[in-house]
């Protein structure tokens, strides 16, 4: 994840912090000193680090806290506590007008910060909590951009309006509201123009939008990889335009992470939504408490709870469930566990939400590979119906088939063959074992 690099060293300072029995202000003095610099090398807004290491410092000093039973963890908590404040305590929810109305949202952001992506990403988000979005191609100008848009919405299952690239951007928005309108769409997207910086033709654009159509909500797309770049165009659109709130893309990137920890504190609007992957499910509602809780190594179990019951099918999950008992899975369950791992973000991004892994450096070290699902997913595919139904059918003719469809060596097939049969003789053991005693709850997918 983004912050990686913070983690680890808000990590020793708490180590060290958590071996001393005892604080004095000038241990808090040298663990807030780490901390600045952890921060500031994270690019986090120098302003804004200076009023946080301030507020921290003066809620650590106090009696309660060094004379505590145990300071060290207290000092942690206040810093959690500052940090959740620091990108906004709470969760801001987009209050969408009544369903009879068309709320519209018009989403800005300069190129290459993945606002198109994005706007298709929470289109379809919407999709799945019942509203009737529709997509309007408003950037007339970037080569490709409005048949990005509409690849993108088709995979998402929401339509597309265009009136191609000889229009202007403010009579394309007021043609689509219309659509929307006559076709009971509820939910108005407005794609907008990105440029390579900021410049006077494009906000006069979108001010020239805001002007002849009611507009509910202007949304910033901006990208996390840039750093404090991301707060200066944060601070730029909502000085010349007025924004309601932001969407950080490219969070899980190979990015320090300031951005996320000064957006808010500097512009005093909220971040939204995170975008943590390329995949158009990869978009997370942005919770500062649980983004504090990742930032400071504890971990998001709330996040991971979520994606796991996003993810699982609870149907499936009570026929697994009797099908692991009866040690009678196979390659068609296997395959729907496959799917449901990855629509939960792949094994890396589990983890990483898991409390203490990003401070465990023997797990961190482990490399994980999300493709590696791929081959056995490639075999099982090259299999028909009746064989990923009865494995036991699965002979030397057949085998050699299945290898040549997957483009494996056999030796593959018979690999991820053993390894069901081996999982469901432990299976049928684990089940002797507990003398078919029930055992509800919730179920993970198999292989986790």
């Amino acid at each position: 994840m983004a912050f990686d690099s913070l983690t680890d060293k808000l990590q020793n300072v708490f180590k060290k912090l958590r071996s001393k029995g005892m604080l004095t202000e000038a241990d808090v003095k040298e663990a807030m000193k780490e901390v600045k610099r952890a921060l500031l090398e994270a690019d986090v807004n120098f302003k804004v680090v200076k009023q946080f290491i301030n507020s921290v410092s003066e809620r650590a000093v106090g009696e309660e806290v060094l004379k505590g039973l145990n300071p060290g963890q207290m000092v942690i908590k206040i810093v959690k506590e500052e940090m959740d404040k620091l990108m906004g305590s709470e969760t801001t929810e987009l209050k969408l007008l009544p369903s009879n109305e068309v709320t519209v949202i018009m989403m800005c952001g300069l190129q290459g910060a993945g606002k198109t992506t994005t706007v298709a990403k929470l289109a379809g988000q919407y999709v799945k909590k019942g509203k009737k979005p529709l997509l309007v191609a408003c950037d007339v100008y970037r080569p490709a951009a409005i048949k990005q848009l509409e690849i993108n919405g088709e995979k998402v299952g929401v339509p597309v309006f265009s009136m191609g690239d000889g229009h202007k951007p403010v009579n394309i928005a007021k043609a689509a509201i219309e659509h929307a309108q006559k076709n009971n769409l509820n939910l108005v997207f407005l794609d907008t123009a990105g440029r390579l910086h900021v410049d006077e033709d494009m906000m006069n654009e979108l001010i020239e939008i805001k002007e002849n159509i009611s507009v509910t909500y202007t949304i910033l797309t901006v990208d996390a990889m840039t750093g404090q770049d991301a707060v200066n165009v944060a601070t730029s659109f909502n000085d010349k335009i007025g924004i309601d709130g932001v969407i950080l893309t490219k969070l899980d990137g190979d990015t320090r992470g300031g951005a996320a920890l000064s957006i808010k504190a500097v512009t005093g609007k909220p971040i939204l939504f995170a975008g943590m992957g390329e995949k158009l499910e990869d978009l997370e509602q942005f919770y500062p408490e649980r983004m504090a809780s990742r930032i400071l190594g504890m971990g998001d179990v709330e996040s991971l709870i979520e994606k796991a019951q996003n993810a699982i099918d609870e149907e499936k999950a009570r026929e697994m469930e009797q099908k692991l008992k009866k040690a009678s899975f196979d390659f068609n369950d296997l395959l729907d566990n496959m799917e449901q791992m990855e629509k939960m973000g792949g094994m890396n991004s589990l983890l990483g939400m898991l409390p203490g892994f990003n401070s465990n450096k023997q797990l961190k070290n482990i490399e994980i590979d999300d493709d590696a699902m791929s081959m056995p997913r490639a075999i099982i595919l090259s299999m028909t119906p009746k064989e990923r139904s009865n494995p036991d059918i699965i002979n030397p003719s057949r085998k050699k088939r299945i290898a040549d469809g997957a483009g494996v060596p056999i030796s593959e097939v018979n690999k991820l063959i053993k390894q069901l049969e081996q999982s469901r003789k432990m299976m049928k053991q684990m089940s002797g074992l507990m003398g078919g005693k029930k055992k509800g709850g919730f179920k993970l997918p198999f292989g986790l």
